[in-house]
This record gives structure tokens, sequence and C-alpha cells, in this order.
């Protein structure tokens, strides 16, 4: 026997969430039944789900990547280059740590 549940959500809500769903390869439906499903097996909520709206850590050619090291070479032989102990003071200090 199945069970039907409804929810009363705002229309534009509904739209984009149907959207993202359909961006990740399922539905609205079922994105609701895999999260009751590992809402149980964890016994609280299970995971979160996201659009991942940029790839930061893309790949690159080995050429471009031998062209942008060559640079770096050359930038740090002048002098031009930060100490990690220097980033890491500048994120201490902005982050309170």
């Amino acid at each position: 026997m199945a069970s039907t549940i409804q929810v009363r959500v705002d229309d534009e809500l509904k739209s984009k969430s149907d959207q993202l769903f359909k961006d990740l390869g399922t539905d609205t439906t079922t994105a609701i039944r895999m999260f009751l499903t590992q809402a149980v097996a964890n016994n609280g909520f299970p995971f979160e789900i996201k659009r991942v709206e940029h790839k930061p850590y893309t790949g690159i050619s080995e050429e471009i990547l031998l062209e942008k090291l060559g640079r770096s070479r050359v930038s740090a032989s002048q002098g031009d280059y930060r100490s990690a102990d220097s980033d890491i003071a500048d994120m201490r200090k902005k982050y309170g740590i």
C-alpha cells in the first residue's frame, strides 16, 4: 500500500525546485522519496543536495599547466610572491581564528 503526502508550497519555490531536480536528472517526487528514505536510514536529516553553479577545479591541459607554472616561476624569481605564513595570518585575522 502506498500513502500520499500533500504539501503546499509557494508557486515560485515549486517552480525552482522542479527545475533544480530536473537539472539533477530527477523530478521533485523522486527527490522527496529519496530524502525520506535517507532520513529514515540515517535517523535524521541525511544529506545536503545542491546544484554546483561553477566548478572551480576544472581540469586543464598539461600544456596550459606548464605555461602557468613557468609564469609563476618567473614572477617568484622577481620577488613577486606571498609567503604561506603571510596568507595564513591574513585568513586568521579575517576569520578571527
